[in-house]
């Protein structure tokens, strides 16, 4: 290979990370998770509001909100794999009108076992449709590896530009027009997401330029998804990858649902919490965008050690200091570079691992061990604030959580992208 061909390879990926033809594929997808993660991730103001009006307590809300958690983890596989064999369009259409119906019904039950089926349930599943698992993978079977890690950092961007501007937006709403229509007005909002699911090409099997390694684990692929997932789980990697994902589940749907409740435990307003969810994914838009560039150039289990590891700094600094609203600003911000920015290397090692024909199930899997921890985020945390009358026991396991979940990504077995791109020239 002469050095002309080894620059058309390596050069210009850099500088131009996708093509012009694939820019509205990504914002396509980027705008999907806006909707279903702004609305996902919101739904902690609505804590206060449905205890009030249902007097269900405390407890028996976060129940609902946490088998959410797990249930929008439990849906990614499944939605993943049928999007891998009938392509992403039907998913989301699907998960649209699901999601829709749950977040319409919401105001209207008055038990628990109510809020669980529509809140819980319903939403959560529907959200689990139009989701990472799909979205990247629906975007990964159509670009090389080298631009994989931008192109999920892009999308991921698009989740936390949706939770920026959802919080404020849910907290005016609720503030002016009443929690109940605020809730039908998210409804139909997750609507949206139809339209948009028409010019997603999911289910093209585009081949992409790697390495070789790539190149046969992709032909591995062709032998079907029983045999993948045979190979996956005979992997350590893969379950180490499993294990610091469950980590990271716990820390995001533990601050979802409680931040608001922890707010007003410090005697400060509710407009500060809606400020700081919409902080964290302000932030996150920088974080996301950083550690999909930062992909290209470094190992990926790096990446999440550092993210991880971050994350018990912040919350020790967070409890050691004065519980003021700029606090919580700056709390969220911190938080909000490593909030989501843990998807693209997790995502971008399942791919490498693996390949990309069933990464939409593979990755889909990763996730559910991520609302596993995300269920006992949620639910542990409303335990916590019933029985010992505040969160500091579960900020103590969040941060011990956090520094497992950064070893346990060392040893997972990757190349540096150097030697990927090496391979492929």
């Amino acid at each position: 290979m002469n050095s002309t061909t080894h620059r058309a390879n390596t050069g210009p990926a850099r500088e131009n990370p996708v093509s012009a033809s694939t820019w509205p594929l990504l914002l396509t997808a980027a705008a999907i998770l806006m909707v279903t993660m702004g609305v996902r991730q919101s739904l902690g103001l609505y804590v206060s509001p449905l205890n009030t009006a249902t007097g269900l307590g405390i407890a028996g809300i976060s129940l609902a909100m946490a088998v959410g958690q797990l249930m929008w983890g439990a849906s990614q596989p499944v939605f993943g794999a049928l999007a891998d064999r009938y392509g992403s369009r039907r998913v989301i259409v699907a998960g649209g009108l699901i999601m829709a119906a749950g977040t319409a019904a919401t105001p209207f039950v008055r038990s628990e076992f109510g809020l669980v089926a529509t809140l819980g349930l319903l939403t959560a599943a529907g959200a689990g449709a139009g989701s990472f698992s799909i979205l990247i993978g629906a975007t990964a079977q159509q670009l090389p590896p080298d631009r994989r890690a931008f192109a999920s950092g892009f999308i991921n961007a698009g989740g936390s530009m949706g939770q920026f501007v959802f919080a404020p937006l849910n907290q005016a709403l609720i503030a002016t027009a009443g929690w109940v229509n605020a809730m039908l007005a998210m409804a139909a909002i997750a609507l949206s997401t139809l339209p948009l699911a028409g010019r997603l090409q999911g289910a093209a099997r585009l081949p992409a330029a790697g390495s070789a390694g790539d190149a046969a684990r992709q032909a591995g692929a062709g032998r079907g998804l029983k045999a993948q997932l045979a190979d996956a789980l005979r992997e350590p990697s893969y379950w180490c990858l499993h294990a610091g994902f469950f980590t990271c589940g716990f820390h995001i749907a533990f601050l979802v649902t409680h931040l608001p409740t922890e707010v007003s435990l410090c005697g400060l307003d509710a407009g500060v919490a809606a400020g700081s969810i919409a902080v964290v994914g302000l932030a996150n838009i920088a974080g996301s965008l950083g550690i999909g560039s930062l992909g290209s150039r470094h190992r990926l289990k790096w990446l999440l050690f550092w993210v991880y590891l971050s994350r018990a700094v912040i919350i020790a600094l967070y409890l050691a200091a004065p519980k003021t609203a700029l606090t919580f600003y700056v709390l969220a911000a911190a938080l909000g570079v490593s909030w989501l920015s843990t998807v693209p290397p997790t995502a971008g090692l399942v791919g490498k691992l693996f390949g990309t024909r069933y990464l939409a199930t593979l990755f889909g899997l990763t996730l559910f061990s991520h609302q596993v921890g995300g269920f006992f985020g949620a639910w542990l945390g409303g335990i916590a604030l019933v029985r010992l009358g505040d969160y500091h026991a579960m900020w103590y396991a969040d941060m011990l959580l956090a520094v497992g979940a950064a070893l346990v990504n060392l040893p997972i077995r990757e190349a540096h992208p150097r030697h990927a791109a090496a391979a492929a020239s």
